[in-house]
């Protein structure tokens, strides 16, 4: 029989959770069975959640330091928290890759709650020479609390070469826990190339932005190298130049990769190099809003443009905020291309929804005096897994349009 202590939710409490979604917020919960003061429930415990008529609706891991006081790990009751059950969940998410991704490709072999391993990512990176390295990111106190049985896991069934750890990141502090970074066992040089729709790309795994390189937009990637043969391209947030190397290699007669940060642009630069694409890309530092404006006052025109900008809505109060950014760079974005060009546009914020993307942009081309067809809706590749219920795992918008 389990010892777990028992958390009740309030009244209705319960809907979203059968709906699929993974957390308990501290305010949802009504009592914690048997948590008296001589036993008080200890964070990292693991508790069985009730709705307020006593349903069981799953196992998870207890933090009164967060907003999230549980995040479920399992709908099965009385479930052991193993090394068993961690090889199963991971074994599921490999399984999953496998279906689109070969032994050579690099891609994200967990997405934390959507591969119902809450609070964990882990990239898996094939360099040019073979090699497998993970970069993990332990972002809350549930994955945490069984990193040896993970990690465990990890080296068994993907035999890496090495594993980073890249948990320096603000949203463990919400979790109580202090960041982390660093090699996991044998260190090797962090900087390693990998290969992505044949082109050679540098990640940096220990001061890349995140987890080194976003590995999300393989896909749209190759879809603007589609699009890009004899066109002249315009590439913002360009971040390593991977869009703008996708348009080289798919024939562009010219491509210009533009970002704000020095390191990137460096990096972009080593990435031309090492492509052969001297002769066709460049790449600028620059902020990409007054690029824009210059552009336009300067009369260059474009026949195709890629906007992948970070985040502008980080929580739900910036909504507003981020919309006018958004705005603006398509706004400027359509007054530069040529009749007929091709704007590759772009949100990672789950906040904005595809709801609020599409209007943004129905108002950035009233704004701009063009007409826009949408050719193609896209998201995040399949590493990327979308959890019914949980609205946050579905969070990059890729709109492909042609505007007039």
């Amino acid at each position: 029989m389990s010892t777990r202590k028992k958390i009740f939710l309030k009244q209705d409490e319960e809907k979203e959770i059968l709906q699929g979604f993974p957390w308990v917020f501290d305010n949802e919960i009504l009592s914690i069975k048997n948590n008296d003061e001589n036993h008080p429930i200890q964070d990292g415990s693991e508790v069985d959640v009730f709705s307020k008529s006593g349903n069981f609706l799953g196992t998870g891991i207890y933090n009164s330091k967060s907003k999230i006081s549980v995040r479920i790990l399992s709908r099965k009751k009385d479930v052991e928290f193993n090394s068993e059950f961690f090889e199963k969940r991971i074994q599921d998410a490999l399984d999953i890759r496998f279906m689109n991704y070969k032994k050579s490709d690099s891609y994200r072999l967990i997405f934390a709650e959507a591969d119902f391993l809450p609070g964990l990512i882990v990239e898996r990176y094939v360099d040019i020479n073979g090699r497998v390295f993970l970069v993990v990111q332990f972002l809350a106190l549930c994955t945490e609390i069984f990193r040896d049985k993970i990690i465990s896991s990890l080296n068994l069934l993907c035999h890496p070469f090495g594993i980073y750890e890249r948990s320096d990141v603000d949203v463990r502090e919400k979790e109580g826990l202090p960041q982390k970074k660093g090699w996991i066992g044998t260190e090797h040089n962090p900087v390693i190339t990998i290969k992505e729709n044949g082109i050679l790309l540098t990640v940096d795994l220990e001061n890349g932005q995140k987890t080194g390189y976003f590995l999300d937009q393989k896909f749209n990637r190759k879809k603007v190298a589609e699009l890009s043969k004899n066109k002249k391209v315009l590439d913002t947030f360009t971040h390593t130049g991977a869009f703008g190397l996708n348009a080289f290699y798919g024939g562009a007669s010219s491509v210009v990769s533009v970002d704000i940060s020095e390191e990137a642009i460096e990096t972009v630069r080593t990435n031309i190099i090492q492509n052969k694409a001297s002769k066709v890309m460049k790449a600028i530092c620059a902020d990409v809003f007054d690029f824009l404006k210059e552009e336009e006052k300067n009369g260059n025109l474009y026949d195709l443009i890629i906007l992948d900008p970070p985040a502008f809505a980080k929580s739900a109060k910036s909504i507003d905020k981020a919309y006018g950014g958004y705005k603006e760079i398509n706004l400027r974005a359509m007054r530069i291309l040529k009749e007929g060009g091709i704007l590759v546009t772009c949100s990672c914020s789950h906040f904005f929804d595809e709801t609020k993307f599409s209007d943004m942009l129905m108002h950035a081309a009233r704004d701009s005096h063009r007409s826009v067809q949408i050719l193609e809706k896209t998201g995040a590749g399949p590493d990327h897994p979308v959890l019914l219920g949980y609205p946050k795992s579905s969070y990059l918008k890729c709109i492909i349009a042609k505007v007039n």
